[in-house]
């Protein structure tokens, strides 16, 4: 009976012993902040990865994240400036730069992103609120957008700062308009399209007339110094032909041949098909080129 009780007391301290070391000893992640609460309490906060001891049963361990968190925020409605609604899709990049701070302040993740809402969504609706929706939705570069996130960050990551976080980043995935206001925008780009494209074909109008009376003008240059170099060719020929007959029939005997030739020639052309007469009075030029006289 005294061995029993011996072997079920000795069996007892050695569960006591067991969980009294478990319980004196906590391990930190390498990815992870370790606190340390006593009666609500922060006794110490650790960064330092591997086994740790604390106060058994009096102590306990809250771990929090050192990665980069993303926290997706809800899509939420702001007012320009110009008193237009525009849905904004955001997200933030943030982490734990102070884990007792953070504790203090908040005490976990779940109220740490409800916190990140509202910060964010005050700031959106702060600072988009002194922009024109004319200055969001246009074509230009993203220089000015990006100033508007920029801003954001900056005043998220001032009030972050009071809580222990610390916001790596801020960026707008989309910026939507209401049902309501989409037709009357896509209008107005529609329209502002068909400005510049009409403006477009009117320069390029006045720069094709151009083009056609400067070709109209050197072609009407060109066929007219055509024409006169023409006509002077002709005129040229004609008198090279004249010269040339003139040198060929110099003598009475070459002029009265040339002039039989020409009343053959004249005979020849009226005195087309069969049973032809010809009838010519001897004052003609052709009976005297014929008779030689």
């Amino acid at each position: 009976m005294k061995k029993k009780i011996l072997l079920y007391g000795t069996a007892i301290i050695v569960v006591l012993v067991v969980v009294l070391l478990f319980s004196s000893v906590y391990i930190v992640a390498e990815n992870e902040y370790a606190t340390i609460v006593r009666f609500s309490k922060i006794i110490e906060t650790t960064s330092e990865a591997g086994i740790h001891l604390k106060v058994p049963f009096l102590d306990t361990q809250r771990s929090f994240p050192k990665a980069i968190m993303l926290y997706d925020i809800k899509p939420s409605e702001v007012l320009t400036s110009d008193k237009q609604n525009m849905t904004v899709d955001s997200y933030v990049l943030w982490k734990i730069d102070d884990p007792k701070l953070f504790f203090q302040t908040l005490g976990s993740l779940p109220v740490a992103e409800q916190r990140l809402d509202a910060f964010t969504y005050n700031a959106l609706k702060n600072i988009m609120g002194t922009v024109a929706q004319k200055d969001i939705i246009n074509e230009d570069d993203a220089v000015g957008r990006n100033k508007i996130y920029d801003a954001i960050a900056r005043n998220v990551s001032t009030i972050a700062k009071n809580y222990g976080i610390s916001i790596v980043d801020i960026k707008i995935k989309r910026l939507d308009l209401p049902e309501a206001n989409q037709q009357a925008v896509y209008s107005r780009m529609v329209s502002e399209r068909n400005q510049i494209a009409e403006k477009y074909m009117a320069d390029g109008e006045y720069e094709a007339s151009i083009i056609r009376n400067n070709v109209d003008k050197q072609v009407n240059i060109i066929v007219s110094n055509a024409n006169a170099t023409a006509a002077q060719l002709v005129a040229e020929g004609e008198q090279e032909y004249m010269k040339r007959l003139a040198e060929a029939y110099n003598t009475p005997e070459k002029q009265a041949f040339y002039n039989f030739t020409l009343a053959l020639d004249a005979i020849k052309a009226t005195m087309t098909g069969p049973n032809k007469t010809l009838i010519i009075g001897p004052d003609s030029p052709i009976a005297k080129a014929l008779l030689n006289q």
